[in-house]
């Protein structure tokens, strides 16, 4: 089932880079930016986390924190943030149950990779509810970007 605007955002509770625990609950009274991508060290998620890393001031300037999430152990995203400069938090969804929760889940991916996050981004007001919801079927197409910034203003 697809979530939409207007939807309560699933709970998670997830663990960053720094083995640090961190849930959806600690969002609470601000605005979220999730921002699920198919796998570390590939290009086009390697660009999209990039651009968003030079442009967090958009996102932070209006009071909406990011959180990236993939399937990718905290060793490997631990690498990917520390090479890519990232200045944001990384979750590692290595049990595949929030990625499966946001509905931004592949069965089935490339080269036979099975349970992949989807290239996905939600954006979640301070009362937890959904008010973006964008989940892509081809991994090489990225998020409005654009839509996320002016739901973040309209939200924030």
């Amino acid at each position: 089932m697809a979530l939409k605007p207007g939807d309560k955002a699933p709970q998670f509770s997830l663990f960053n880079t720094e083995k640090k625990e961190i849930s959806l609950k600690e969002y609470e009274g601000k605005t979220l930016t999730l921002l699920f991508f198919p796998l570390a060290f590939t290009s086009v998620c390697t660009a999209e986390l990039c651009s968003v890393r030079d442009q967090i001031a958009d996102y932070q300037g209006v009071g909406s924190e990011v959180l990236g999430i993939s399937v990718d152990s905290v060793f490997t995203l631990a690498k990917f943030k520390e090479e890519q400069k990232l200045n944001f938090n990384l979750l590692s969804d290595f049990n595949k149950s929030t990625s499966e929760a946001y509905g931004a889940l592949y069965k089935d991916f490339v080269l036979g990779m099975k349970g992949v996050s989807k290239r996905s981004a939600f954006v979640i007001d301070s009362a937890g509810i959904i008010r973006y919801a964008e989940v892509l079927e081809n991994a090489g197409d990225l998020p409005d970007m654009a839509a996320i910034k002016k739901t973040i203003k309209d939200f924030a």
